[in-house]
């Protein structure tokens, strides 16, 4: 059965930087769509940044553009989130999720979903 574990969360300091990982088992992340989502308390989920390898898009959602960017390690089977100019309001539970398209991950349509990792950006 495929599994993803988000880490790399953690407290950092107003304009700092941190690198969430997202790593998978059980099955190629390659072969799938991986969204990165975040959800603060009481508010609702929202899109992070999508990357699709296989279908070569990219969506950054408001919050990560020109901010946030999205790597991969195919033999690692990781996908990473770095983070730049962290603000307070990035604070948030960050999940990574994946779907067979892109399309499939604004349609949340997800085949895996992460437990999460805690960002807290606070001086």
């Amino acid at each position: 059965q495929g599994r993803l574990v988000e880490s790399g969360g953690g407290l950092v300091q107003p304009g700092g930087s941190l690198r969430l990982s997202c790593k998978a088992s059980g099955f190629a992340l390659k072969d799938y769509a991986v969204g990165w989502f975040r959800q603060a308390p009481g508010k609702e989920r929202k899109g992070v940044l999508f990357f699709s390898s296989h279908e070569y898009v990219t969506w950054y959602g408001d919050s990560a553009e020109g901010r946030f960017t999205i790597s991969g390690d195919n033999a690692k089977n990781t996908v990473y989130l770095q983070m730049d100019s962290l603000k307070p309001e990035d604070t948030a539970v960050y999940y990574c999720a994946t779907g067979r398209r892109q399309m499939d991950l604004f349609a949340g349509n997800f085949d895996y979903w992460g437990q999460g990792t805690q960002v807290t950006v606070s001086s």
